[in-house]
C-alpha cells in the first residue's frame, strides 16, 4: 500500500502523516499482524515563495497473518537503535580506557616525583643526622660492652649459658655476670670450662628468670632519656642474635632505645690501615695479643672476655679516629 502527499501546505503533513500511522496502527493491532513502516515519499510546500520543493518518499507498510511467527513483531527503528547502543557503548567504552589511562600515567608521574623529593629529604636529613643528631645521641649514651657463652653455635637449638657486661662509665655496680640454666645439658664444656653440672641448678636462673635481671640493672645504669649501646665482638652474626632468638622464646621485646656495635668491623679497618699482606686476625685474643693487654681472668669466659674487650674497643676507636657519635651511628638494632 502506498500514499503520495502532493501539494499540500507544510502545516497539513503532519496532520495526514499522524492520521495515517495512527490508522495502521490501528490495524495493525486488531489482525495481530507485524508491521514496519518508513517514509519514502512526501513533498513540502514553501508558502513564501509560492513554489512547490518536490521530495519523494513512500509510506509502505508489510502486513501479515496473526499466525506467522518467523517475522519479528519489531520494527527497523527497534533493529536500528541497539546497534546504535552497542556502537555508543563502546566508543564510551574505549573513551573511558583512554581516559583511565591518563589518569594512571598522571598518578604515576606524581608518585615519582613525590618520591624523589622525598629522597632528597632523607638524603638532607642523613647528612644533618650525622652530624648533629649522633652528637646529641652520644651525650646521653651510655655504653656497655657484654659477652656470652653459649652450648653452641646454633641460634635456634643452643642457648646461652653465660652473660657478663660492664658499663664503660665505671662506678658502683658497673660489672654485671650471671650463669644462665639452659635446661639441657652443655657439650662443649672444653671450650669455657662451663659443664651442665654448674649451670642445670634451681639456684641459676633460667632465661626468663634472667631477662627481668637484665633489664633492671641496664635501667639502673641508663641515662634519663639516653640510649644504650651495646658492644660485643661479632655481635651482629653471633652474640646479638643469641639475646634476641633468647628475648622471643620468653615472649620479650629488645627495648626500643637498646642499640648495637659490632668490634669486629672495626678491627679489620684497623688492619687494614696497618698494611697487613696476610690475612688479618681479628679474633678477640688476637687483638688482645696484638694490643699488649693482658689477660684478666679465665680465658673463654663471658667476664674474662669483657674485660678484654673494653680495653680493645678504646684502641680501636683511637686508631680510627672514631668519636663516640661515629660507633652510635654505625650501630644497628
Amino acid at each position: 500500500m502506498c500514499f503520495s502527499l502532493l501539494q499540500l501546505p507544510r502545516c497539513r503533513v503532519h496532520s495526514i502523516g499522524n492520521s495515517l500511522w495512527d490508522s495502521y496502527y490501528k490495524l495493525g493491532r486488531t489482525t495481530g499482524s507485524s508491521s514496519c513502516y518508513s517514509v519514502l515519499c512526501s513533498k513540502n510546500h514553501d508558502l513564501e515563495r509560492e513554489s512547490v520543493r518536490w521530495t519523494r518518499r513512500t509510506i509502505k507498510t508489510n502486513e501479515s497473518g496473526a499466525n506467522d511467527s518467523s517475522i519479528s513483531n519489531k520494527s527497523h527503528m527497534h533493529e536500528i537503535i541497539p546497534e546504535i547502543c552497542r556502537e555508543s557503548k563502546s566508543f564510551n567504552s574505549e573513551t573511558t580506557k583512554e581516559q583511565r589511562s591518563r589518569k594512571v600515567g598522571i598518578r604515576n608521574k606524581i608518585t615519582e616525583i613525590t618520591n624523589t623529593n622525598f629522597s632528597r629529604y632523607k638524603k638532607q636529613t642523613k647528612e644533618v643526622e650525622s652530624d648533629e643528631y649522633y652528637m646529641e645521641l652520644a651525650k646521653l649514651a651510655t655504653v656497655i660492652c657484654f659477652d656470652i657463652e653459649t652450648t653452641g653455635f646454633s641460634r635456634e637449638r643452643d642457648r646461652i649459658i653465660e652473660f657478663a657486661c660492664q658499663d664503660l662509665r665505671g662506678g658502683e655496680n658497673s660489672t654485671f655476670q650471671t650463669l644462665v640454666n639452659p635446661e639441657r645439658d652443655v657439650p662443649n664444656e672444653d671450650i669455657h670450662g662451663i659443664s651442665s653440672r654448674m649451670v642445670n641448678r634451681r639456684d641459676v636462673p633460667r632465661m626468663k628468670e634472667f631477662i627481668p635481671i637484665l633489664l633492671r640493672y641496664v635501667q639502673s645504669r641508663q641515662l634519663p632519656g639516653g640510649v644504650v649501646v651495646f658492644v660485643s665482638h661479632n655481635a651482629r652474626t653471633f652474640d646479638v642474635p643469641f639475646l634476641k632468638n633468647g628475648f622471643i622464646r620468653c615472649s620479650y621485646e629488645i627495648p626500643q632505645d637498646w642499640l648495637f656495635a659490632d668490634t669486629l668491623p672495626l678491627a679489620r679497618s684497623v688492619m687494614k690501615l696497618k698494611g697487613s699482606k696476610d690475612p688479618p686476625k681479628t679474633s678477640l685474643q688476637a687483638l688482645r695479643e696484638h694490643y699488649g693487654i693482658p689477660l684478666i681472668g679465665p680465658a673463654h669466659r663471658a667476664l674474662s672476655d669483657v674485660h678484654s674487650l673494653a680495653l680493645i674497643l678504646q684502641r680501636l676507636t683511637y686508631d680510627l679516629k672514631l668519636p663516640m657519635w661515629g660507633l652510635i651511628q654505625g650501630s644497628f638494632r
